[in-house]
């Protein structure tokens, strides 16, 4: 992935976050019959490797499945928020468009697991991520075992140890901070949840304004004073003190 230099994010524990936020993710790929990609959950398990290690599992019937079994090399991507910008929002109005958004590539080299009590083990951690929070009736271990059997034998589950991870968050980090505001509000102004995602994560990355001994001046609203309308979105690290370019 093309990431300039002020885009780059090494923050592990909050590529970590992300990608559980972010977690219905793109399997990529290539084996024979070229380049493959299927559209899963992911588990993450942060502290397995060096880099953490994502499960999930893919029907048996998948031709994808053939080149996780030939142990060919892993892209998962995971997209999170994203938005057009104009340059309408801008103070300095003498530039282009452009997209601001987060990615994360996670690669690695998957592990087939085809025994069925670890396919189990995996489905029953899956649901109690994304099903048991609801809060529903339905249980996955009061289901009737003749009825789970046959999807164990339909299911292979996939452990990916990572060798690298790479987060892109372009977020206008080229502007200024007046730039940046008037980006910020615009989306906010919007109707689009998108929109609204990306102005969250551009809201955390500006600088905490120091603190103010005029307590007209403490009453002010500052974009950090904004933040505890944003709980859902994952925590990020600043802005870098000397930004790039504009490239995508």
């Amino acid at each position: 992935m093309y990431t300039p230099k002020p885009y780059q994010n090494h923050d592990q524990a909050e590529l970590h976050a992300c990608m559980r936020q972010w977690s219905f993710a793109t399997l990529i790929t290539h084996g024979p019959k070229g380049s493959q990609a299927t559209h899963l959950p992911f588990l993450v398990d942060a502290e397995s490797g060096p880099h953490g290690t994502l499960v999930t599992h893919i029907a048996r019937a998948n031709p994808q499945l053939a080149d996780l079994l030939a142990g060919s090399p892993a892209l998962v991507i995971f997209q999170g928020p994203h938005a057009f910008i104009s340059p309408s929002w801008y103070e300095n109005q003498q530039t282009f468009p452009t997209w601001n958004y987060a990615a994360i590539h996670a690669r690695g080299t998957p592990v087939c697991i085809e025994e069925a009590e670890s396919v189990r083990r995996i489905l029953d951690r899956t649901v109690q991520v994304y099903d048991t929070p609801l809060g529903g009736s339905w249980r996955f271990d009061a289901m009737q075992e003749e009825l789970i059997l046959p999807r164990l034998k339909a299911i292979v589950a996939i452990r990916i140890p990572l060798d690298a991870l790479e987060g892109k968050f372009k977020f206008n980090q080229d502007k200024s901070p007046a730039d940046r505001l008037g980006v910020i509000t615009a989306l906010e102004k919007s109707n689009d949840a998108g929109n609204h995602a990306v102005a969250t994560l551009m809201r955390r990355r500006e600088p905490q304004p120091a603190a103010s001994s005029n307590p007209a001046a403490s009453k002010a609203p500052s974009l950090h004073q904004h933040y505890s309308a944003y709980k859902n979105a994952a925590p990020a690290p600043r802005y870098p003190a000397n930004p790039g370019t504009n490239a995508k």
